[in-house]
């Protein structure tokens, strides 16, 4: 398989930091890049793809920070931050402030990522070969789509359809900003406009990119991720379309155990979408710093997060291989999900688009692909769970509980499907991440979220 190699372009501001006063001091850094040398060649506009990669690796991002706030924000008492991290605890407690590093943290990294795909996008012209051209285009607007998604998701209120589309998303920056004289002061766009604009860039990747990609992005990856962006705007019919086009063409296929699906050194056969480590990356994945005991890479928290008995009741059988996967630690119980700080962490699995597939066609009324029944039984023998001789929605959705617990759905999931949070309603100003105060004092024309 090919190896990943991931290239970061440091622009300094872009080159302007490094113009001396003198003309005879003009030395340009050889480890920085000017903008224009930057985006003058097809190797150079890959590198910053491949940048991009770099950046969702970031503990800010989907090495384990979105996943860590939705988390503890849609936690009900299953689980228990234990770190001596102040922030996380914040979003445990529902009381988060606007100075927040991790929510200021997971913003700027994500319009880091943003801007990225803007310049690739803006210098497509570099490349001769179609294929190439076609590839990074794909690429580029798969991950801006990912970006978009997740920052509407924590940034905004839930999507209503017909109710809320015209309050306040995120802003919505597509053109590059390559020196500071570029730089905008955007309002924020609506929800619909940055929904409209995140089907847009997945429907165009799935059109742009190849079958098969090797670690990168491939066709089925922005499928998938349409299907997850559909089902969360409650459009079941493409929702289902989407996963059943994954779970039908793709190569894709559940791993033999539920073990198999977690701490691999490489892609499984059921990773659609996977952030790539290695033992020479710098740090390990926040994945296993907050969730992993000490002897798995954890902090001194053993872990930083454990689960607490209440969890322990989903599940409606001994026998399933989900229901003992945790470990114990001198400090709590942990989840074997992140047990490898040097495994691949998982973004996008086959097994939500079984899951996907079988609440849509039950919510419909029909059976593209598979009936619900026979769906949620794949996944529950490949657990070793019993098979059930039917099925209804509140079925299904406990079965998504039990295979994607501590993947980072649990806030997205309360927030769709109108489930209040404890005592707090699904839509409750507390449940959504205040604009970061750094944002708001720079950016006059950005409008807080109420309750900050």
């Amino acid at each position: 398989m090919k190896k990943y190699i991931t290239y970061r372009l440091f622009f300094s501001m872009l080159a302007l930091s490094f113009i001396a006063c003198d003309d005879n001091l003009d030395i340009e850094p050889e480890q920085d890049l000017s903008p224009e040398v930057a985006t003058e060649s097809p190797s150079n506009i890959m590198n910053i793809l491949n940048s991009i990669y770099a950046d969702l690796r970031s503990d800010d991002a989907y090495a384990g920070g979105i996943a860590l706030i939705s988390e503890l924000l849609g936690n009900t008492g299953d689980l228990s931050w234990n770190g001596t991290y102040l922030e996380p605890g914040e979003f445990d407690e529902k009381a988060v402030v606007a100075a927040n590093s991790f929510v200021s943290g997971t913003w700027l990294n994500a319009y880091q990522i943003n801007n990225q795909a803007n310049i690739v996008l803006a210098n497509l012209d570099v490349f001769d070969d179609e294929d190439a051209r076609n590839r990074a285009e794909g690429e580029a607007k798969f991950l801006r789509a990912l970006n978009y998604f997740d920052l509407l998701r924590l940034y905004a209120k839930p999507y209503e359809q017909g109710a809320n589309g015209g309050e306040p998303g995120v802003p919505l920056i597509l053109e590059p900003v390559l020196n500071a004289s570029q730089i905008a002061y955007p309002p924020r766009n609506t929800i619909e406009e940055v929904y409209t604009q995140i089907l847009n860039d997945l429907n165009a990747a799935y059109e742009l990119l190849p079958s098969d990609n090797g670690y990168f992005a491939d066709k089925y990856t922005a499928q998938a991720l349409l299907a997850r962006v559909y089902l969360q705007r409650g459009d079941y019919e493409e929702a289902r379309d989407a996963a059943n086009d994954v779970i039908e063409n793709s190569d894709a296929s559940l791993t033999n155990t539920f073990a198999g699906a977690f701490n691999n050194p490489e892609n499984s056969s059921e990773d659609l979408f996977a952030i790539q480590v290695t033992a020479q990356d710098a740090s390990i994945n926040a994945y296993n710093e907050y969730w992993g005991g000490n002897d798995f890479g954890g902090r001194p928290g053993d872990p930083d997060i454990s689960i607490l008995e209440p969890h322990y009741g989903i599940y409606d059988s001994e026998q399933d291989d989900r229901a003992n996967f945790f470990y114990e630690t001198d400090r709590g119980t942990a989840t074997t999900k992140w047990q490898n700080q040097f495994g691949n962490i998982p973004v996008i699995r086959l097994a939500e688009m079984y899951l996907i597939r079988a609440e849509a066609n039950e919510r419909l009324g029909t059976e593209v692909g598979a009936t619900p029944l026979e769906d949620i039984n794949t996944l529950r023998e490949r657990a070793r769970a019993p098979r059930l001789s039917s099925v209804d929605l509140e079925t299904i959705l406990e079965e998504r509980r039990r295979e994607l617990a501590f993947e980072g759905f649990a806030l997205f999931d309360a927030k769709r499907l109108g489930r209040d949070v404890g005592d707090i309603t699904y839509d409750a100003n507390r449940l959504v991440l205040p604009i970061p105060l750094r944002e708001t004092d720079a950016n006059p024309q950005l409008e807080q979220n109420p309750g900050y």
